[in-house]
């Protein structure tokens, strides 16, 4: 299989969160400004308005669309104060199973370590993506696939029998396995190689160049960004991370995804990075960092920043700026959404 989230997707706490890391404590009198590095990153890349930047000192959400490439990216930042202990989050994130599910979220799966063929179970196509694969052609295909992993489905279903929608889901799950597999042995050189449209894509060259475009990573995070380009070859120290599946919807079609997050517990900040690696649907590949931040001089609690990017195909030409319009509004939607529920049930615990 081939990898990418509804969740904004995308996304990208990282800038945010680089940034805050470095402001010291701050005089316990009049509203304490952000972090110096936050202040910096938000005031050079986010570019707040006067009255954005007094909402977030006030500890409500805000959001900004962020600069990218329009014929394939949308990108989006997020930021937050949370009065929790960050311990609360990070121990969330660990319950992914728990920590997303929800109306949007069919499935939610932890993949173990190793992988197993079980971790696939419920992993299953809606009718439409069933009837899809029966006449895909390389080049010309509703599923994000490699070449290999199409003609492998068809050679292995017969679909003149009434079990050819089971064959293709266990086709499906041995390929996510495999692919996982992969992943975890050979890092972003064994992510795929889309062939549902007449150009390839390359999952591994699109991230590369995604992640050049977010200056919290290359400017802030360079040890992250290094982690995030050549594991397993580097490690991160403080770490831990995981994979995970998920059926979602999103847009007209429910899409399955596989991520790795990894949980970075750093000096001055903890890092929780999600890298989309498979995409059944519309994306080529998606990053969400967040960014926690302790900041003493407001008491217990820490900024929470996000930065959700992503690609994804159908963005470039007439239609597809009017594609484009439509999910930029709901990455900000979803982004506000995201970062009022965040803070309600950190703080409401």
């Amino acid at each position: 299989m081939d990898t990418g989230r509804t969740h904004l997707m995308c996304a990208a706490a990282l800038a945010a969160m680089v940034i805050v890391v470095t402001g010291g404590a701050q005089s316990a009198q009049s509203p304490a400004p952000l972090p110096a590095r936050l202040d910096s990153y938000i005031k050079t890349y986010v570019k707040l308005t006067p009255e954005e930047q007094q909402r977030l000192l006030a500890g409500k959400p805000v959001t900004q669309l962020l600069e990218s490439d329009p014929a394939k990216e949308v990108a989006i930042f997020g930021a937050v104060w949370v009065a929790a202990p960050i311990t609360r989050y990070v121990e969330a994130v660990r319950n992914i199973e728990e920590f997303e599910k929800g109306d949007n979220f069919l499935v939610t799966k932890r993949i173990s370590s190793p992988p197993r063929l079980e971790d696939f179970d419920r992993l299953s196509l809606p009718p439409d993506d069933v009837a899809d694969l029966r006449k895909c052609k390389v080049g010309d295909c509703e599923l994000k696939l490699g070449e290999a992993a199409l003609v492998r489905i068809q050679k292995e279903t017969d679909w003149s029998k009434p079990t050819a929608t089971a064959e293709v889901e266990r086709s499906i799950r041995r390929l996510a396995l495999e692919y996982v597999t992969a992943y975890l042995k050979g890092g972003n050189s064994r992510l795929a190689i889309y062939r549902d449209t007449a150009r390839p894509t390359f999952v591994a060259q699109e991230f590369a160049a995604m992640l050049d475009r977010m200056p919290s990573l290359t400017t802030y995070l360079p040890d992250l960004k290094k982690y995030l380009l050549e594991y397993p070859r580097v490690t991160l120290p403080k770490s831990e991370s995981f994979l995970y599946w998920q059926a979602a919807k999103f847009g007209l079609k429910p899409t399955i995804r596989i991520n790795h997050l990894t949980i970075a517990d750093q000096e001055t900040h903890v890092a929780v990075v999600s890298k989309m690696l498979y995409a059944s649907h519309y994306f080529w590949t998606g990053i969400e960092l967040r960014i926690l931040v302790p900041d003493p001089a407001r008491g217990e609690g820490f900024w929470f920043a996000n930065v959700n990017r992503s690609r994804a195909d159908g963005l470039d030409g007439l239609v597809g700026s009017v594609i484009r319009g439509k999910a930029r509004g709901e990455a900000e939607e979803g982004m506000q959404a995201a970062l009022k529920i965040t803070k309600s049930r950190m703080e409401n615990r």
